[in-house]
């Protein structure tokens, strides 16, 4: 597979699936994102080292335009920098910004990748999924341990495997057809993997917990935050 700068060309940071996902998520303080339940993590924004929902509102604002406009990396960072520093905060490192960067432009990617995938027209033609890391140096050895291995397209497999699996994870799920996988000599498995699993905090699809405007399973904070901005429209402070 490509390196993640290859796979993050303008035209793929600005495709409308990724940019409504990412749209849905509220920025809120790293104490109430972590006491979430991890399955509705997706529904929420946040930056760990920072309290201040100003400073979120921000960062969260820096990675919409990139998924909008095809912002790069450097230019996350140099905008992030400017505006931290006239707040009497200290710049990201290259390492934070690429982190953060590449784990939320990651994550919005792979939503959008998720709802193509599984449109009907292409779980008609294309039936199986195939976990696909870069193989590298860099790739973390639960997620080396996935590379090449097939599943069927509506396996729960994919509820704790689908990508990002870690920060900085640039993992990706493609498609097969049955004739794929026939001439390519794979094996499509059954069961789910036994003793791997993803990183901390990276088990479940984040595309598989959407915003719904009744709120009937959400958590308290969750529903007073969508609640406040639909009124006020502007993110509450929490």
């Amino acid at each position: 597979m490509a390196d993640i700068d290859a796979i993050f060309s303008r035209e793929d940071m600005t495709f409308d699936e990724a940019v409504r996902y990412f749209k849905e998520r509220v920025p809120i303080t790293p104490a109430k994102f972590y006491a979430l339940a991890e399955e509705y993590r997706s529904l929420a924004f946040t930056v760990s080292g920072y309290t201040k929902v100003q400073i979120l509102k921000y960062f969260y604002e820096e990675i919409l335009t990139a998924l909008e406009e095809g912002n790069t990396l450097y230019e996350f960072q140099t905008n992030m920098n400017d505006f931290l520093e006239s707040q009497g905060y200290e710049g990201l490192t290259p390492f934070q910004a690429d982190n953060i960067f590449r784990t939320n432009i990651q994550t919005a990617y792979n939503v959008g990748h998720y709802e193509q995938m599984t449109s009907p027209s292409v779980m008609q033609l294309r039936p199986y999924w195939q976990y696909d890391a870069v193989n590298d140096a860099r790739t973390r050895p639960s997620h080396l341990a996935m590379d090449g291995r097939v599943f069927p397209a509506d396996s729960p497999v994919w509820d704790t495997w689908f990508p990002p699996n870690g920060f900085r994870c640039r993992c990706t799920v493609r498609t097969l057809s049955k004739r794929q996988v026939k001439q390519r000599g794979l094996v499509v498995e059954t069961e789910e993997p036994d003793n791997v699993l993803p990183d901390p905090h990276f088990s479940t699809n984040p595309a598989k917990v959407r915003f719904q405007p009744d709120f009937k399973s959400y958590p308290e904070v969750l529903k007073k935050v969508y609640q406040n901005h639909e009124k006020d429209k502007k993110i509450p402070t929490l």
